[in-house]
């Protein structure tokens, strides 16, 4: 005979909560619950006992024993056995017994499923077209409100933009591939791509995950395998920078290398002090490995193709930060407590679309990092007025007054895997002689001075590790302002 289940669940009960299971024979109905009737076998069981006790003193009590009790038992069980299904209890979804002799409804319950199912879509988007999932999470709710000086707080109102900023420049109405067809989280959430086993999985480790590795912070060298050509400027106290970045898909060729193009805010020194913020486009296999340490405190946007950390070769935005060069402070995007996301629209971390082509269409982003003056924060600003978000002021030591450092150009790694200078590409892919179309540039770079005006560059240097692989070449004019194109195929006859 199979062991049916039942549970003691009285009708009025909130909220239900799923008790012990407990194998029975039956059950009885009772004003307000269901009852196993296991103590009802057991009973007659002792009163024969007690019977037989009994009768040893008076045989004339044989004669007495109970026959409708044991019948009674009898037609219980084979009605359990008959009807299995009320042996257990009804429960609605909301975890509450329902009326009795509660009527269905198909269509409305079909009209509820369909509410669900609208809701699910407008919460949960649908990957997107290169297999990212899109969460859209209560702001409130995001990662950096688990920092201690954050929680219980809301994201500030806007910031002050600087003087000069020109926010009426027409931006691409999907400039992310998970937007294409018009996806945007609700208000009051923010985009989070999520992250996924086999992300985490690329990194070296669990707890490296999400950060760049730490090395000896040196800006003359070379010898860990980080190769730029950048155009920087120094000796000022600076509160911002604003660039345009050409936004192109360079191959990478190992899963641990990646190329990137972007802008630092720097402050500190070159030493264990390094504060940065950062934010543009990477290419990467892995952002885990992705490093690009320049000198001193500072802020960085960039945009990378890092293979290890998305497991392919599409352009993405992205942002970092760090106060202690990189060792245990910070990290990419979202993945820890710090930047502090208010866009609704905007999914860092990301594939960016469109994307150049040689002799082809340009498509470039603008970002602009700078100090907001009323509160001190630091925004990122994407695109001509999208604001994206801000690192708290209080995250950092030197950043927490200015920088000392405004930098922009690429950076690739170059792990030689295989004995000899590696073919990642930077930009592009073609050298900065080649110019518009062929190279990648930056356009129309500016600084954001303590008055919280924008300002063109002064006191600007060039710097390419190694020419041959990667070059840049400065220029500037009425429409681009300052500009530069730079890149390179790394590999070639001139660079082995």
């Amino acid at each position: 005979m199979p062991l049916l289940f039942c549970m003691d669940m009285r009708r009025d009960s909130v909220p239900w909560t799923k008790q012990r299971n407990e194998p029975c024979s039956g059950f009885l109905h009772t004003t307000g619950q269901r009852q196993c009737v296991r103590a009802q076998i057991v009973a007659p069981q002792q009163t024969l006992a007690q019977e037989r006790s009994s009768n040893l003193a008076s045989p004339a009590s044989r004669n007495n024993h109970p026959v409708i009790p044991m019948l009674l038992i009898a037609s219980l069980l084979v009605a359990s056995l008959l009807s299995p299904v009320l042996s257990l209890p009804i429960v609605s979804d909301s975890g509450l017994s329902p009326p009795a002799n509660q009527t269905f409804h198909p269509g409305k319950e079909l009209h509820r499923l369909k509410r669900v199912r609208t809701y699910l879509r407008k919460i949960n988007k649908p990957a997107s077209p290169d297999g990212d999932i899109i969460d859209c999470v209560l702001s409130y709710l995001q990662p950096a409100f688990d920092h201690p000086e954050l929680r219980g707080q809301k994201p500030l109102d806007p910031p002050e933009r600087p003087k000069g900023h020109n926010t009426t420049g027409a931006m691409a109405e999907s400039f992310q591939l998970w937007a294409e067809s018009g996806e945007s989280c609700p208000e009051g959430t923010v985009p989070i791509r999520r992250t996924t086993e086999k992300d985490v999985l690329r990194a070296s480790s669990i707890g490296r995950y999400g950060r760049k590795p730490t090395r000896r912070v040196r800006r003359d060298s070379t010898a860990s395998g980080h190769e730029h050509a950048v155009l920087f400027a120094n000796g000022d106290q600076y509160y911002g920078a604003k660039a345009s970045l050409n936004v192109w898909s360079p191959l990478v060729i190992d899963q641990y290398e990646f190329s990137l193009s972007q802008i630092w805010v720097i402050s500190g020194s070159f030493g264990n002090d390094l504060n940065t913020i950062e934010a543009g486009w990477q290419a990467s296999p892995s952002l885990s490995t992705a490093i690009t340490i320049l000198s001193e405190q500072y802020i960085k946007t960039d945009s990378k193709v890092s293979p290890e950390q998305y497991g392919d070769n599409n352009p993405r935005f992205f942002t970092y930060w760090t106060t202690d060069a990189y060792q245990a402070t910070g990290c990419y995007n979202l993945l820890c407590s710090g930047f502090v996301q208010t866009n609704n629209r905007v999914a860092i971390g990301a594939a960016i679309t469109p994307r150049s082509s040689y002799n082809g269409r340009q498509f470039d982003i603008g970002l602009m990092v700078w100090k907001d003056p009323k509160h001190g924060h630091w925004w990122l600003e994407f695109g001509s007025g999208l604001l994206v978000g801000y690192w708290p002021a209080f995250l950092f030591s030197h950043l927490r007054t200015h920088a000392s450092m405004i930098q922009f150009g690429g950076e690739v790694v170059n792990s030689r895997s295989s004995g000899f200078h590696t073919s990642t590409q930077m930009g592009s892919g073609h050298f900065a002689e080649e110019g518009f179309g062929k190279a990648s540039y930056f356009r129309n770079l500016q600084v954001v001075d303590w008055d919280n005006n924008l300002l063109p560059l002064t006191n600007l240097h060039l710097l390419a590790d190694h020419p041959s692989c990667y070059d840049i070449r400065q220029g500037k004019n009425n429409v681009w302002g300052t500009y530069f194109y730079y890149g390179g195929p790394g590999r070639n006859v001139r660079c082995p």
